[in-house]
């Protein structure tokens, strides 16, 4: 009986702890309380987002973007505040293209995957790749690392010249030259990714192995949760 006691105790203890994470992990896709708009964290960011906008390798603004700012967990955020006091010390700010990105966002370009007729933005963004390869080569997917919330696209911008650090290659490109550790570019460009890359990782981001702008916050608090609010400015 005393056994059985001090094991219903010991089970109970565990729930207690146990709970609240798994509570985390399975917050429903259409509750953003654990978001936060971006640059009210991290008040020194320069913004261009890409999906609000034509300019992207659709052709047109993508489904969710309501508004033209970026969204993260909370976590990430805090994140990304310390690498925006690095970086700043170096004479850069981040300058960001994308973060959170709604279910219904991925649902669009897998439309427009699907269209190979709709060829607008090739020579742009995907000028060497046959668009019926972007499914099997993994330009595109039903599933995107954005829509957990803790994902971001960035660059450097350089304070002294006013303009974004030359990384050798554009943002949503599709092809190797986006890879962080393509060698076909200049020293100073492979430099520049290196110094991204290396703050990023620094302050807890995990890089990724064929884009040199994207990174995810290595303990994301919604690993399992691909959200499906908007990206718009939250209340």
């Amino acid at each position: 009986m005393k056994v059985t006691k001090i094991l219903v105790g010991v089970l109970l203890a565990l729930i207690m702890f146990v709970t609240p994470a798994a509570a985390q992990r399975s917050q429903s896709p259409d509750d953003p309380s654990g978001f936060v708009v971006l640059a009210e964290v991290v008040p020194d960011i320069i913004q261009e987002i890409r999906y609000y906008s034509t300019y992207n390798f659709v052709g047109d603004r993508i489904d969710g973007y309501y508004q033209p700012c970026a969204l993260m967990t909370i976590e990430a955020a805090q994140a990304l505040k310390k690498v925006s006091d690095d970086v700043m010390k170096m004479g850069y700010r981040l300058k960001v293209y994308d973060a959170y990105r709604p279910q219904m966002a991925v649902d669009n370009f897998v439309r427009w995957a699907e269209d190979l007729n709709d060829k607008r933005m090739k020579k742009y963004f995907y000028p060497k790749v046959d668009k019926t390869r972007l499914f099997a080569d993994g330009y595109i997917d039903a599933k995107s690392g954005h829509s957990r919330g803790s994902t971001i696209d960035l660059t450097l911008f350089d304070m002294k010249t006013g303009k974004e650090v030359d990384m050798g290659g554009t943002f949503d490109y599709f092809g190797e030259l986006s890879h962080p550790d393509y060698t076909k570019i200049t020293r100073q460009q492979l430099k520049n990714r290196m110094i991204l890359r290396d703050v990023m990782i620094k302050n807890g981001f995990r890089p990724l192995a064929t884009e040199w702008w994207h990174f995810t916050l290595e303990n994301e608090p919604y690993p399992d949760t691909y959200f499906k609010f908007p990206v718009t400015f939250l209340k």
